[in-house]
């Protein structure tokens, strides 16, 4: 069961209609039943419940969940699942709680919210409410990082089961396998700003600083100050990117000859040719052109005191 917290706490007690939006093929502690158990001894006045058998189909779900006069949406889910979710709840005031239930859930690492379910709970129920910045690319809000080229064709190709099974070192065994990261004409614009222009394999916007794969690679990044992360990469080969993602894994970005670094508001990419794009390590299509802008205080999430 959930305890509320002790009288004095800085904490926010549940109010009015809380909603759950669960992505059922996800697991964390005793499972979805193990939940709504919690969730029936934490007297809350009305409660919606959502399962999905996929992120994508979640944003209908928690547009309904908002016309059903939700007041809270606890996330059950991956950073896929946070990401179409958070879309969907971006600019609505409505917090979002985060039950890490996914094989990566790096927005959840990055607030300190545990993979542990009945903390996850307390911490959606009665956390401290803080306004986070989200990205948006082309029309679509991320939480934790976008990327396009190397990036891209890296979690297009990364197989499920190995991810689950070595995490991080997946991203770099598929990647030095199955994409061998070729250069592209690659024009950056900075708020306004020529940035780079050159020959690139990867662009990154980080809005925290663990990006996919548990890499560290943005050290300056923080999800409430307005800006995100950029990063280009110029390595080319299996020999660059070895090296280049040996550093990153070992939280060293900044000491790579192939990787450059900054920080931004808005941000335009174009590319000489089409290049497969990803946010918050969901796949997308392809394009040549890339929108990036930091949206301020976009989402009300719950976190840890």
């Amino acid at each position: 069961m959930v305890d509320r917290p002790a009288t004095g706490a800085a904490s926010v007690p549940p109010v009015g209609t809380v909603a759950v939006v669960a992505h059922r093929k996800k697991t964390l502690g005793g499972g979805l039943d193990e939940l709504r158990t919690n969730l029936a001894g934490a007297g809350l006045e009305r409660l919606l419940w959502y399962e999905v058998p996929k992120s994508r189909k979640a944003p209908k779900k928690v547009r309904k969940a908002l016309d059903k006069g939700a007041e809270l949406v606890l996330v059950w889910g991956g950073d896929g699942m946070v990401q179409r979710c958070a879309d969907a709840l971006a600019g609505s005031d409505v917090p979002m709680g985060v039950l890490p239930a996914g094989t990566a859930n790096l927005f959840a690492t990055n607030l300190g919210i545990p993979a542990d379910l009945t903390e996850a709970v307390r911490i959606g129920l009665y956390g401290r409410r803080r306004r986070l910045d989200l990205g948006r690319l082309n029309g679509e809000h991320f939480a934790v990082m976008a990327g396009a080229g190397f990036d891209g064709e890296l979690i297009r190709e990364a197989d499920r089961k190995l991810k689950g099974r070595l995490g991080r070192v997946a991203y770099v065994w598929t990647g030095l396998r199955h994409v061998r990261g070729e250069l592209v004409r690659t024009r950056v614009r900075v708020d306004g700003a020529d940035w780079f222009d050159g020959e690139a394999s990867c662009v990154l916007f980080g809005n925290v600083g663990t990006i996919t794969g548990g890499i560290p690679a943005f050290d300056d990044a923080r999800p409430d100050d307005g800006a995100l992360a950029v990063g280009i990469c110029t390595a080319s080969g299996a020999l660059d990117w070895a090296r280049t993602l040996g550093r990153m894994a070992a939280g060293r970005s900044a000491d790579s000859p192939f990787v450059r670094v900054t920080r931004g508001r808005k941000i335009t990419v174009r590319f000489a040719a089409p290049r497969t794009y990803e946010l918050d390590g969901g796949a997308r299509s392809t394009a040549k052109r890339l929108k990036v802008k930091a949206i301020a205080g976009a989402l009300t999430v719950c976190c840890p005191a």
